[in-house]
């Protein structure tokens, strides 16, 4: 099979001439097609990159559209909508556009925020639609596998759509004169769900793209994993009208029954199988490959971005944290308090150096501040707080958490929570460093400013608790087993007995700030509800319940005045 170099061709991509986006969001009107000129496997290439990348040259510059860059990256602006808003984790600057409307969960149709991943998702479906119109009817080669391809991410875009905003601006073709219809709920559930069991004829064999060469292309089986994910939200997405929960749990028997296999061992430095998947090296570690089934490629130097790993990373460090392996710190996400008490009985259980410690300390050492990486480990080891101590008194390998002195002073150290219900800082919550730059060889990547970490879109761990989940929605045996499994390769203890009200904490556990925590929350009715509620959810210091009508993000105003076909959400 002819080897992509996804990672090097998407930094010099041809995308036939320059790209535009109308600010309607008309999709007919977003033409990447100005010359006829292209390299058959750049362009093939600039499919996968626009998953990664924002623009045409990297970094800020050359933006796909006019927007922030940074903002407009497929990855950043779904993940933003599915954990700003959760349970999960908090935004340090409130005062950033939109943001306190996203933390509260009080958005509405002109929200910034949801525009961005409204028009990402709308210009990438654009690009798809193209490359099949140019490419159609070849069968050359391995043309039949590279359209099946494009087609399958056209419908993971159609996916975020329906699962975001239930509808989309729905279009199959390249074409200037008509505008997208409307397709909604049930209809464009079954699309996707049709054109996916059409795909998975099509698409390489399960487990082709497994290795170095073609990492990151899809195969059978990231088709089965989107198809697992779609039915088992069925019912959610159909408004009842489906309930695939056999069929969710077909697709995960040929995930777990394939070629992949949790990354389980904890390899000669220390670092623990779960560790190893979201490390810098997981595109060439063999043991994170193998449990990875879809990634998004991500290289520090040849695809610099803000909206991927690089954001995942460098959002979740300040300056003087211990090994973090960049120079690009934002001070941005935290975590909050109901996601570490997925791991501790109580918060407070969770180690953590606390102000009057870190100043008793610097003062004792004649020191206002922490001024060397040696410094703050050493301290660490006194105060506590360091991810591995999490980790062990978390009795769990995923408690990848920071409570140190890293980034404090004498006059600001980390707190537990939010200070009189308040977003005040970076501080207001441990760290996350679930996502590393660091290589599982102890190595450093160069240059360190953006990231070498692929983002895994779909991997095996997945399968385990969908199949488990829709097990218990069936009354079926063996959900305890599949929970057990992916509670063993974490090292955490096993349970006796499971129940479907256990597994939103389970999810959590095992795919925090992964970008998916709203679809859970939503599909098991605590999102909205007053039944689960935490910090600043409804605007309050303690959290309160919403209107359902926030279970499901308006369509921008701009496209509805744009689009005569599209139709606002309930509620907006």
């Amino acid at each position: 099979m002819k080897n992509i170099a996804i990672k090097t061709a998407m930094a010099g991509l041809l995308l036939m001439g320059t790209v535009s986006c109308s600010d309607e969001l008309n999709i007919s009107s977003i033409d990447p097609k100005t010359s006829a000129t292209f390299d058959d496997m750049e362009l093939l290439a600039k499919q996968y990159g626009t998953l990664g990348l924002t623009g045409q040259i990297g970094g800020a510059d050359a933006p796909d559209f006019g927007d922030d860059e940074g903002e407009s990256g497929f990855y950043r602006a779904i993940f933003n909508l599915q954990e700003l808003c959760s349970d999960e984790t908090a935004w340090a600057w409130q005062d950033n556009e939109d943001m306190r409307p996203l933390t509260n969960i009080a958005w509405t149709q002109s929200s910034a925020r949801t525009y961005w991943a409204y028009q990402r998702l709308a210009f990438d479906i654009t690009l798809y639609n193209s490359y099949l119109s140019l490419q159609a009817g070849r069968t050359d080669g391995e043309y039949p596998h590279y359209l099946a391809e494009v087609r399958f991410l056209r419908a993971l875009h159609y996916y975020y759509y329906l699962d975001l905003f239930r509808k989309a601006p729905f279009k199959l073709d390249f074409s200037m004169n008509e505008l997208p219809v409307e397709k909604a709920g049930t209809e464009l559930y079954n699309w996707i769900d049709q054109e996916l069991t059409e795909l998975e004829g099509l698409l390489a064999p399960m487990g082709s793209f497994n290795g170095t060469d073609n990492f990151g292309r899809a195969d059978q089986g990231a088709a089965y994993a989107l198809h697992a994910r779609l039915a088992l939200n069925s019912e959610v997405y159909t408004n009842g009208e489906v309930k695939d929960y056999q069929k969710a749990i077909d697709y995960c028997n040929l995930l777990i029954g394939g070629p992949y296999a949790l990354s389980k061992a904890t390899n000669a430095n220390g670092f623990t199988g779960y560790e190893q998947v979201f490390m810098g090296d997981n595109d060439y570690n063999p043991q994170a490959m193998k449990e990875i089934i879809f990634a998004i490629r991500q290289d520090g130097t040849h695809t610099q971005e803000h909206a991927g790993s690089t954001y995942l990373v460098s959002s979740c460090r300040g300056a003087g944290m211990p090994y973090s392996y960049t120079d690009n710190y934002w001070t941005c996400n935290f975590a909050r308090r109901t996601m570490i008490e997925k791991f501790f009985p109580t918060v407070t259980d969770c180690p953590l150096a606390t102000k009057d410690e870190v100043k008793k300390y610097l003062e004792e050492k004649g020191l206002n501040k922490f001024n060397t990486e040696a410094q703050v480990i050493e301290a660490d080891a006194v105060l506590g707080g360091s991810t591995e101590e999490i980790k062990a008194a978390a009795n769990d390998d995923r408690a990848l958490f920071y409570g140190g002195v890293g980034g404090t002073t004498a006059d600001d150290a980390r707190t537990y929570d939010l200070p009189n219900g308040q977003i005040k800082g970076f501080l207001n919550g441990l760290s996350i460093v679930k996502w590393q730059n660091r290589r599982s060889d102890n190595s450093a990547p160069s240059p360190t400013l953006f990231s070498d970490t692929d983002i895994p879109l779909f991997r095996l761990a997945e399968a385990y608790l969908t199949r488990a989940e829709a097990k218990l929605r069936l009354g079926q045996d063996g959900a305890l087993a599949d929970v057990n499994e992916i509670r063993a390769r974490a090292h955490a203890n096993q349970l006796n007995a499971i129940t479907l009200d256990q597994m939103p904490d389970e999810w959590c556990r095992e795919f925090y700030f992964e970008g998916r925590r709203r679809t859970d929350l939503v599909r098991f009715g605590l999102f909205t509800s007053s039944r689960y509620v935490w910090p600043l959810k409804g605007g309050t210091a303690t959290g309160t319940g919403v209107d359902s009508h926030y279970n499901i993000y308006p369509i921008p105003y701009n496209d509805i005045v744009g689009n005569p076909n599209m139709t606002q959400n309930p509620g907006y």
